[in-house]
Parts: structure tokens; C-alpha cells; sequence
């Protein structure tokens, strides 16, 4: 059952309680019917329904009424009463085509690796950094930096971007040792209509950043960005100060802007706006949503949206033999993984002040 038939199923399933759906049904199918037509394996609609779920947005609130209160989150999840912490994987690649920011598309690369915890408890949203020049071990490849894992996969026979994923994935669960439940790749392109798509996403910078690309300033403080803007802003490492560790730290406040955007828009609270979101993604993005269904991975996050997401890094060093490697530092990065496996990052950030990123005006 495609996860389109499965929202309908569920919506039929509570149907005696709605008034009448009609028009939430009719914006269904049709994006239904849009994707068939498609003959796409990975379906747009339920891949973008599931990257901004994965993301804690409360999409359930397009809902119609039930018996006179507001679907809720709360609704979704009593139903669903799912349990547990729920990781999930978000790779920012810059190997697809995308002219406007100088994207050349001949190599997929992980430049972004981004780990979304959400704990038992649902208190909030922790984005965990991985970084890229992170030497890992690749199954078949030998040592090599993690972003090396998606170009291994991608390209193993051809561009694959679900290859890619699929090894880094791989890669990411046995360095860290926490199950990776679900993911989504997020190419230049994709980014760019999504953040054009909500009307903009505003990012807090600690410190002014120069782009290398196109030359562009952006000054410290909060600015609304458009999608343009915001992929030449995560592309940037060069000339920053802590290089690749700023570039992540700078697609956290990206992803924090964009969970704000998103919760105080209008996007996801009526079908024809969700609707016309959908059609702007298109088929292009790849996401994964493991053993577990769309209302699941809703329920899962959709309570953890409520508060400010807390940004913190994987705990690394230089690598005295390799200049420009990382490796885990022994001392902080086994309290910090064990505190991830056992869903401890609250007490964790508490302890280590310090290794939290601002990431800017909140809610």
C-alpha cells in the first residue's frame, strides 16, 4: 500500500467523527493521480509529506475538525501511540546540477550530514552534525572521510542517489551505533523550491560570511533568505573559521529557520497550500521511511516541534597525521555516543554547554 492509499485509509477509517472532507480528499487524489502518471519509484508526495514530517511539522493540522475540537498532534499520536526515540538521517548532497549557485552536478557528494534525533520523550529536536571530513570506516572501501560514503554508493554502477544514501546510512549507524529509522537526501534543487516554496527561510548567523561563489554578503543577525540564498549560504566554507565544522553548524540554523517557517506559515494548514508545495518539490527528492508508515514518523515528531531544537556536533579532533581529517575525540565523542544511544542529549547538553550551536531567534 502506497502511503498515499494509507492517508486515505486513515482519514477513512475516522470518517464518522469528521464533517465532510471533501475537499481534503479531492487534493489527495489528485496529487495521487499526478505521481501515477509519473511512473516514478519514489512518489513526490509522499516524499515530501515525509521529509517535512521527519522534520517535526505538524502536518497533522490539516485535518478537518473532529466533532468540534481541532485535529491535533495529540489526536495523531493517541491514535498511533508510538514509542521510543527515532533517529533520522538527512544527507545535504551538492552532486545535482544547479546553475544559479554554481552547482556542476558531476560528482554527488555528502557535504551536509545531519542526524535528527528525536527523543522517547518528545521534548524537543536535537540536530546532530556529522562531519564530513569524519574518517570512517566504508564497508568495501577501507578508511576514507564520511562524505566519501555517499560518492562510493552513488556511483557504484551509476548515479544512484538512493545508493548513496543507502551505504552512507550504512556507515553512519555503525560509526555512531544508534539505528537510523528513517532519511531523506536533499539535493541543491530541492532545497532551493522548498525554501522558495515556504516563502523563505530565516537564518541567524553568529558572524558575517562571504561567499566564495558568488561573492554575495551576509551579515551577522537574522536574515529571511530565499532559496537561492539559502544554498549559497550552506555551500560556504571557505574562509570561515572552523571551515566544514561552520558550514554544519550553519545548516543547523538553516534547519531550525526552516522548522519555524514551516510551523508559522500557511504551507501546512490548508490542503491547497500543502498541495501546491508538493507539486514545487516534484519527484526529485529521495527520502526513506524505514519499517514504519507516514502516521507513524508524524506521531513520532510532530510533539518534538513544540520547542526550540538544540544543535550539537559529534565530538571530533584533527587528525595529527593527516591535516584537514577528522577523526572522534577520545575523550568527549564515547559520553557523547553513549549519551545518543541511550536518548541522554538533554543531560548531555546540560554537561557541555559549550558544544551546543546558537542557532538564533526563537519561537
Amino acid at each position: 500500500m502506497t502511503v498515499e492509499e494509507e492517508l486515505r485509509a486513515a482519514f477513512a477509517r475516522h470518517e464518522s467523527l469528521t464533517p465532510p472532507a471533501g475537499p481534503l480528499r479531492a487534493a489527495v487524489d489528485r496529487i495521487v493521480v499526478r505521481r501515477r502518471r509519473r511512473h516514478r519509484r519514489l512518489q513526490a508526495g509522499a516524499g515530501a509529506l515525509a521529509v517535512l514530517g521527519l522534520l517535526g511539522v505538524a502536518v497533522p493540522r490539516v485535518v478537518p475538525s473532529l466533532g468540534g475540537h481541532t485535529a491535533t498532534a495529540e489526536f495523531l499520536a493517541d491514535r498511533v501511540a508510538p514509542s521510543g526515540a527515532l533517529n533520522v538521517l538527512l544527507v545535504g548532497v551538492d552532486g545535482a546540477p544547479d546553475p544559479r549557485v554554481g552547482g556542476t552536478g558531476s560528482v554527488p557528494r555528502a557535504d551536509s550530514v545531519l542526524l535528527v534525533h528525536v527523543p522517547a520523550d518528545r521534548s524537543r529536536l536535537y540536530l546532530v552534525s556529522l562531519p564530513r571530513d569524519l574518517m570512517v570506516a566504508i564497508p568495501g572501501h577501507g578508511t576514507d572521510k564520511l562524505n566519501s560514503s555517499f560518492q562510493f554508493g552513488a556511483t557504484a554502477s551509476r548515479p544512484d542517489l538512493r545508493r548513496g544514501y543507502d551505504l552512507t546510512r550504512r556507515v553512519v549507524g555503525d560509526t555512531t551505533g544508534v539505528r537510523i529509522d528513517a532519511g531523506a537526501v536533499l539535493t541543491y534543487p530541492v532545497l532551493r523550491r522548498l525554501t522558495d516554496g515556504v516563502g523563505g527561510v530565516e537564518v541567524c548567523l553568529p558572524e558575517r560570511v562571504r561567499s566564495v561563489h558568488t561573492r554575495r554578503v551576509f551579515p551577522a543577525g537574522c536574515q529571511r533568505l530565499d532559496g537561492t540564498g539559502s544554498i549559497d549560504l550552506l555551500r560556504q566554507r571557505y574562509g570561515m573559521t572552523w571551515g566544514g565544522q561552520d558550514r554544519d553548524r550553519n545548516a543547523q540554523r538553516y534547519a531550525a529557520g526552516l522548522l519555524r517557517q514551516l510551523d508559522s506559515g500557511e504551507a501546512l494548514h490548508n490542503p491547497v497550500a500543502l498541495s501546491r508545495l508538493l507539486a514545487v518539490l516534484g519527484p526529485d527528492l529521495v527520502t526513506d521511511t524505514g519499517d514504519a508508515s507516514l502516521p507513524d514518523l508524524l506521531a513520532r515528531t510532530v510533539q518534538a516541534s513544540r520547542a526550540a531544537p538544540v544543535g550539537l556536533a559529534l565530538p571530533t579532533v584533527d587528525s595529527p597525521k593527516r591535516p584537514g581529517n577528522l577523526l572522534l575525540d577520545e575523550r568527549a565523542a564515547p559520553a557523547f555516543l553513549t549519551a545518543l544511544r541511550q536518548d541522554r542529549l538533554a543531560e548531555w547538553a546540560a554537561a557541555n554547554p559549550d558544544r551546543v550551536t546558537a542557532l538564533g531567534s526563537q519561537r
